[in-house]
């Protein structure tokens, strides 16, 4: 007989909404708001209504929209009744959705209106489907539910299923940069424990007002929109990313703490309205999705002047692991520069080591791969017996990232093991050579590449953005790769770019870079 957890993912908004009622828990762009207690009764309405549909747990729905509050409800109602949801990448072509519609073979499919048509077009002949919905119900669809419908078949109730860590809450999806997307499942010991170690590695408290830059299509995104219900803070949703928008935010007085990734932290620091307004109310910014140059951390430290954490992990299937808090960046700024560079320590609950490819832990100083074992780990591949073998190894996690650890116990990360450099048998980890080239004034962004070479197997080559047109030379940076670099380590070519392709987390697409995919 199976014991019922002591809470549930199903749980987090119920209990917020009994200790906060009368709280926001959602803000919108307008500034219109919606309690925790609003919230919870829209969400067991839809659990409900699903529920009268004929969806149960265990079925699959998924989801192509843009940021919303009817998105966040609908997670929501996925863990109150042990349905799963499968959040797709809104910047996939049809084609792209079609495939991964047909591996997830969901019952329902929830769509924004500007995804009505390619959603419907991806999915048609797709049998296991039962059930369209749209978001806003704004351009009615003889093919789609308004969501709005939906929401008036249920009732108020809470939902009483019997639900396990084991159950399998979310299905994501990786990019499939290197072959065939992979669908990443994750059961519900994993959200439970990623959600805790959040909440204590954050630092987040019940009365603050967050924005989370990461959209809900990614584990990072749906990660601290839960953590917020879980400890009772208000959440601002806003459709995508916009920096002009963010910054009125953040000179509001009212946001208390922010989410981003680097290239957001970027883009607000070098936004022209920077200084137009105060940051008094800003409490902390999280930081993670990809590296950070310590230039571009001690710019933002500068320009906004609130306390910092970096957030690392391999979050869709190896959840939170490792953490530089708040203090060690006031360390970093009093007298501990190196830590800048660091992606801290092991996160809450969470035990981390860096091996060789044998397994065995390398010597303090030296570069392998982060492996890490915790709760907050996904259960496998969907389908991929051999892929899962290759990532969960004997309990560990290994997701290819490359890195090294000081006598501290401080991590730091080289990079991927797929963007490591070979050059004539002498291995290059692009993170040292970015964060020489970041530090030179007018650099605005970089990623170093390794391009094929018919002499040496492959070259370094640097992508830079500026500051300002004619900022720096590419002649001036590869001097300075040269004054602080072993000769073989220093850019062939450097590239000035407009800008970076990037994907829909804002990372940048070095696979793009590395196949001459670039303006």
């Amino acid at each position: 007989m199976s014991v019922r957890p002591m809470t549930r993912a199903g749980d987090f908004l119920k209990l917020s909404a009994r200790r906060y009622p009368n709280r926001a828990c959602f803000v919108f762009e307008d500034g219109t708001q919606q309690t925790f207690a609003e919230t919870n009764s829209r969400v067991n309405q839809l659990a409900t209504a699903l529920q009268g549909r004929g969806i149960q747990k265990g079925d699959r729905i998924a989801i192509v929209s843009t940021d919303c509050g009817e998105y966040v409800e609908l997670l929501l109602a996925c863990m109150k009744i042990g349905a799963t949801y499968v959040p797709l990448n809104n910047r996939l072509a049809e084609d792209e959705v079609r495939t991964l519609l047909d591996r997830a073979a969901p019952a329902a499919l929830f769509l924004a209106d500007r995804y009505l048509d390619l959603g419907l077009h991806a999915s048609h002949g797709i049998e296991s489907i039962r059930h369209r919905v749209a978001f806003t119900g704004a351009s009615p669809h003889p093919q789609a539910l308004p969501f709005a419908d939906l929401l008036a078949e249920g009732s108020d109730v809470e939902p009483d299923v019997e639900i396990s860590d084991d159950d399998i809450l979310g299905l994501a999806f990786t990019s499939g940069t290197t072959g065939l997307p992979k669908g990443v499942l994750q059961p519900q010991r994993m959200i439970k424990t990623l959600v805790t170690n959040m909440s204590i590695d954050y630092e987040v408290q019940p009365d603050e007002f967050r924005y989370t830059a990461s959209p809900i299509f990614h584990i990072a995104g749906q990660g601290m929109l839960f953590m917020h219900v879980w400890r009772g803070a208000s959440s601002l949703i806003l459709p995508q990313f916009d920096a002009d928008k963010v910054l009125d935010w953040m000179h509001s007085g009212r946001l208390t703490g922010l989410f981003l990734v680097p290239t957001m932290i970027s883009m607000i620091v070098e936004h022209p309205r920077l200084n137009a307004g105060d940051f008094s109310s800003i409490g902390s910014i999280i930081y993670g999705g990809a590296p950070i140059t310590p230039a571009l951390l001690r710019r933002a430290i500068d320009g906004i002047g609130c306390g910092f954490i970096n957030a690392f992990g391999a979050a869709t299937e190896g959840g939170l692991q490792t953490v530089l808090s708040s203090a060690d960046h006031r360390r970093a700024a009093a007298d501990s520069p190196h830590l800048l560079g660091s992606i801290g320590k092991a996160a809450y609950g969470v035990e981390v080591r860096i091996v060789d490819e044998s397994g065995n832990d390398v010597p303090i100083g030296e570069v392998g791969e982060i492996i890490s074992r915790s709760d907050a780990v996904m259960a496998g591949y969907l389908e991929m017996p051999d892929k899962t073998a290759e990532s969960l190894r004997d309990g560990w996690f290994a997701g290819g990232d490359l890195g090294r650890v000081d006598a501290d116990g401080y991590y730091y990360i080289e990079g991927r093991r797929t963007d490591m450099i070979i050059r004539g048998g002498e291995n290059i980890y692009p993170a040292e050579i970015e964060t020489i080239i970041s530090a030179i004034d007018g650099i605005s962004q970089v990623a170093v590449v390794g391009q094929p070479d018919d002499h040496w197997g492959e070259t370094v080559v640097a992508f830079v953005t500026l500051t300002e047109a004619n900022a720096v030379s590419d002649h001036d940076i590869r001097q300075r790769c040269r004054a602080a670099l072993a000769t073989y380590k220093v850019p062939e070519r450097v590239v000035i770019l407009q800008e970076f392709p990037m994907n829909a987390s804002g990372k940048i697409l070095k696979r793009q870079l590395r196949a001459g995919q670039y303006r």
